[in-house]
């Protein structure tokens, strides 16, 4: 007669093994190959078919008062806490004790998470004064400080990992950024407010002051540390299709996040295309993404650290969580919708930067991992 434990590990075998669980696999897999191409086709569908995203944003589940602001739940929200909830499943706690022997590294990637994209918000604002539109100025500068003021995207785990990098550092970074981000985000709000001026001003400064603290908390924060302490206390020897199958969720709810934010702005932008604008704003956040990850690569170097170490920087420093940010516009900047264009814009860009130096820099590492 079988034992318990033989009993229990036939039983994980059929489950991981479950052709339903390897399809989980496969499309986690092929939705993290062209995530850029199905990202591309929810903006295509965004401009065409509208309807459901605009009802997706404007769906309210209720409200209430918290600390110095007002609390919506709402559907894109409890979309962007699910996404924090599912990156937090995948820290292990007792990995970063090995971050401990070497904080010099993520105080420096903390500085130029912070630093470097500041100095280039202040450098855009000089530039964008001379910009025939003051309205259209103001709305890029805004939409990159709702950029910079997003704590390190999730997504740059993935591409740590597929570049054979440091994922213990990548992970570092992005809970760093997460619980300083009640700090850092006023922070970037208020001299992006200092920056710009009129209407964009004030609301800038108002939502740094009230409310962002309390958006950070509740949507970022509390369910990041959630994840964490789930995995820590219940997932802990979680298998590899469960892992599947919280990328491929994260997946389905960044893209119906880009999507229904998308559904507000790009019908009108592609129906009445403003060609110098699209074509400044891309400008401006493609240097702002390549910025970011050159910065990874030049504290790398100050640091020697080694490869690895390096493409956790570069893909930690250059990739920003826009899901939050997203969502931070609907409810800051509701009535400046084209906001959200160079945030929706930095989405696609930082994920074809993310290619580009990855199959320019770490293409080697890569096939090493892959290998293995």
């Amino acid at each position: 007669m079988p034992s318990i434990s033989d009993t229990t590990s036939l039983f994980i075998w059929n489950l991981v093994m479950h052709p339903k669980h390897h399809c989980v696999e496969k499309v986690a897999h092929i939705c993290h190959r062209h995530f850029i191409w199905i990202l591309i086709t929810s903006y295509f569908m965004a401009s065409l078919f509208p309807d459901f995203g605009i009802w997706i944003r404007e769906v309210k589940l209720g409200s209430t008062t918290l600390l110095h602001g007002t609390l919506e739940f709402s559907v894109p929200s409890l979309m962007l806490s699910l996404l924090l909830f599912n990156a937090g499943l995948s820290i292990r706690t007792e990995d970063f004790k090995r971050l401990g022997r070497r904080p010099s590294v993520l105080l420096g990637g903390l500085c130029g998470n912070l630093v470097t994209p500041l100095a280039f918000l202040v450098g855009v604002s000089f530039i964008m004064s001379f910009w025939h539109n003051p309205e259209e100025a103001q709305d890029i500068l805004v939409g990159l400080a709702l950029i910079m003021s997003m704590p390190i995207a999730g997504a740059s785990t993935a591409w740590t990992q597929n570049a054979n990098g440091n994922l213990v550092l990548s992970l570092g970074l992005i809970l760093l950024t997460t619980l300083l981000s009640p700090i850092t985000s006023p922070l970037v709000l208020h001299t992006a407010g200092f920056v710009t001026s009129g209407d964009h001003s004030e609301d800038l400064h108002e939502f740094a002051s009230n409310s962002v603290t309390t958006f950070l908390g509740v949507w970022v924060i509390l369910p990041s540390l959630l994840g964490i302490l789930m995995h820590r206390f219940v997932f802990k020897q979680s298998p590899a299709v469960a892992k599947s199958g919280i990328r491929l969720i994260n997946y389905i709810l960044l893209l119906l996040l880009n999507y229904s934010n998308a559904s507000l702005t790009l019908p009108d932008a592609l129906s009445h295309p403003d060609i110098d604008l699209i074509v400044i704003m891309l400008i401006i956040v493609i240097l702002l993404c390549t910025l970011g990850f050159y910065t990874g690569y030049l504290i790398a170097k100050v640091f020697h650290l080694d490869r690895k170490d390096m493409a956790s920087l570069m893909f930690g420093l250059g990739m920003n969580n826009n899901g939050a940010g997203l969502v931070l516009v609907s409810i800051a900047m509701a009535d400046h919708s084209q906001v959200m264009l160079p945030i929706l814009f930095y989405n696609l860009v930082q994920h074809f930067v993310a290619s580009f130096v990855n199959s320019i820099a770490f293409r080697s590492g890569a096939e090493s991992y892959q290998s293995t």
